[in-house]
C-alpha cells in the first residue's frame, strides 16, 4: 500500500520527536473508545443528562468523555461500561509490538 499524506506526516513528525507514533496510536484508541461509548448510549435511547444522573457526574463530564478529551480514569471508565450494559478488557502491548499489529 502506498504512503498517503497521514503517513507521511506521522513520519515528519516522528523524525522530531520519536514517540508521537505512540501518542497518536493512543490517541486514536481514545477516540475509538470514545465512539464506542456514544454509540452505546445513543442505542440505549438514553441521553448524557441520564447517564450522567446514573453515574452521579454531570452532562458536561459525560460530553467530555464522549469526545475523547482528558486522561479519563480506569474506574471511571469501568463505571461508565457497566452504566452502559458493559465491561472493560485491558491488553497490554509492548512498543515492539505495536507495529506488527493489524489496522
Amino acid at each position: 500500500m502506498d504512503k498517503d499524506f497521514l503517513d507521511e506526516f506521522i513520519a515528519d513528525r516522528e523524525r522530531q520527536n520519536s514517540s508521537f507514533p505512540l501518542m497518536v496510536n493512543r490517541a486514536l484508541l481514545r477516540r475509538e473508545m470514545a465512539r464506542t461509548l456514544l454509540e452505546r448510549r445513543r442505542a440505549l435511547g438514553l441521553s448524557q443528562a441520564a447517564l450522567a444522573a446514573v453515574l452521579e457526574t454531570s452532562q458536561s463530564t459525560i460530553a467530555r468523555l464522549e469526545k475523547g478529551e482528558g486522561d479519563i480514569r480506569l474506574s471511571t471508565l469501568e463505571r461508565l461500561a457497566a452504566a452502559l450494559g458493559g465491561r472493560i478488557s485491558l491488553e497490554v502491548i509492548f512498543s515492539s509490538e505495536l507495529n506488527n499489529r493489524p489496522a
